[in-house]
């Protein structure tokens, strides 16, 4: 069975605030298996603008990281993510 991934490009627009955000919803994402793959590293987007920071989650499936970011738990934690950043999250299948 192919992995999921939540894939999120970010710009913190609080850092304190961001950091709340990261500190409650490291555990979310563990509970639905999730592994954090890249988490603000170095990155360029050659072909695009860019954001700042690049987050990818690997799930079991696709369907668990679909199930992890529509949670009630997650989506009310991703209100502090949306007041203080600038986002876009991605839920992609990978390839088996």
């Amino acid at each position: 069975m192919a992995k999921g991934y939540l894939i999120g490009h970010v710009t913190v627009k609080n850092p304190d605030a961001y950091a709340e955000y990261v500190r409650l919803d490291t555990p979310i994402f563990a509970r639905f298996g999730g592994r954090f793959l890249e988490r603000g590293g170095q990155s360029e987007a050659p072909e695009t603008p860019v954001k700042d920071r690049h987050v990818v989650i690997e799930f079991p499936d696709y369907e668990t990281a679909r199930r992890c970011y529509f949670s009630e738990e997650y989506q009310k934690v991703a209100e502090i993510r949306k007041a203080n950043a600038i986002s876009d999250i991605v839920i992609v299948e990978g390839v088996e």
